[in-house]
């Protein structure tokens, strides 16, 4: 357990208190779940969480009334004889965003769970990168032996299992969350279980957000056309709205099921199977409940870039490969170029049930080209491959004359391996 959580945290983490733990510590205390909490000193939300996440890890680990820090100090429970009980094999990790140390000591200081030392940032840079962490806050659980991720959403187990009476919070089946009657927009109903043997799409949307609705349009002629050619599909709509006549006026426009909005427990049982984090999303599973990869919508490897997609620049490192023609055949080749690279880092980590640490985009000569270029100050060079990492203000170039598999195949390897010096955004 200790070299996957030393690779992964480092050697040493500290407490509240500023003492410093040693990370194979938590080895020999038998923790078997870890939490990584994604915040930052000046969030408001942050505050709140971090007040309603106290009182949840005390409870888990009967330390409410030992004060912070209980529990997490050098070496706490390395030579203890007993076994520790199930629900007290979890530890959370603090990774913070702050850019001032003095507020992140005030932070830090009544936390009674371990954080990431402050001069941590290229760690810390790397934990939000690898994860996807594009709100705050945030907090996953981790399988602290596997590294496996157990739960996306942990904001959703604090507020479903207070009392943490279904640790370790693992996935269930697709079956068993969506078990009970759904609706369609005419009042009638149907189980669950009828849908057996059918492709399904899970949608997380709702009518207040503006590219939910206009996902929605697209989507509804997209599943007449499936309909219409007899395949056994079905979507189920999940939604975010914020009451129940918004729910029933958008889902008024909708062909497909529902779950009740008043079952907001099943709603965010779902939530918290997919992980997630922002809408709209669509999930599209195969007859087993498992994920799709031959159903449409499914997300390509490599994307061209355009207005509709650019806002995942900002979700991680992405591969960026610059073309020179407007001429829809220049994209795609450059598209064929990359996509076994794409396609064998996508699998390699999916192996490992993690997230890619890169995404792949193609950009031709458009307004949203120029826009990122100047933005990034890149030259106007093409063919021009690039790696842009927004968050950490970085970016890597490699300005040849010829692109070729070998060359983007090495780059990539370089950029993971930390081989490639950045140069700032």
């Amino acid at each position: 357990m200790s070299g996957f959580l030393e690779e992964l945290l480092g050697e040493k983490l500290v407490t509240g208190g500023g003492e410093e733990v040693d990370v194979h510590s938590l080895g020999a205390r038998g923790i078997s779940l870890l939490g990584l909490y994604f915040g930052c000193s000046l969030s408001a939300p942050c505050a709140q969480l971090s007040a309603s996440l106290a009182a949840f890890y005390g409870r888990l680990r009967g330390d409410a009334a030992a004060g912070p820090g209980a529990g997490a100090g050098p070496g706490s429970g390395a030579g203890a004889a007993a076994e520790p009980e199930p629900r007290r094999r979890l530890e959370i990790v603090f990774v913070s965003s702050d850019q001032d140390q003095r507020q992140w000591q005030d932070f830090v200081r009544d936390m009674p769970w371990l954080a990431l030392p402050y001069k941590e940032k290229h760690r810390k840079l790397k934990l939000w990168n690898k994860y996807r962490i594009s709100n705050i806050p945030s907090l996953i659980f981790l399988d602290a032996t596997t590294g496996k991720v157990v739960c996306r959403n942990g904001l959703l187990v604090i507020r479903d299992d207070p009392e943490g009476l279904e640790f370790p919070w693992g996935p269930k089946p697709f079956r068993e969350v969506i078990a009970g009657p759904l609706l369609r927009n005419n009042g009638q109903s149907l189980e669950s279980s009828s849908l057996e043997g059918s492709h399904m799409g899970v949608y997380f949307s709702a009518h207040w957000c503006p590219p939910c609705r206009s996902l929605t349009r697209v989507l509804v002629e997209s599943y007449r056309k499936i309909k219409e050619a007899g395949q056994k599909f079905e979507i189920i709509f999940v939604s975010a709205d914020r009451s129940e006549d918004s729910f029933k006026q958008y889902f008024s426009e909708m062909p497909w099921l529902a779950v009740p909005y008043t079952d907001e427990a099943r709603r965010s049982r779902l939530n918290r199977l997919y992980g997630i984090q922002g809408i709209p999303t669509l999930i599209v599973l195969d007859p087993q409940g498992e994920d799709c990869r031959e159903f449409p919508w499914h997300p390509k490897p490599v994307l061209e870039l355009s207005d509709s997609n650019a806002v995942q620049l900002n979700e991680g490192p992405c591969l960026v490969l610059f073309v020179d023609s407007e001429d829809d055949g220049e994209s795609e080749a450059a598209k064929q170029l990359i996509q076994p690279i794409a396609e064998k880092i996508i699998a390699k980590y999916k192996a490992k049930e993690e997230e890619a640490p890169l995404l792949f985009f193609v950009a031709g000569e458009d307004d949203m080209t120029d826009s990122l270029r100047d933005y990034t100050n890149l030259p106007e060079a093409a063919p021009l491959l690039t790696i842009l990492d927004m968050s950490a203000r970085a970016k890597y170039v490699m300005d040849v004359e010829e692109i070729t598999p070998a060359i983007v195949e090495a780059f990539v390897n370089d950029f993971l391996a930390e081989k490639l010096k950045p140069e700032p955004i």
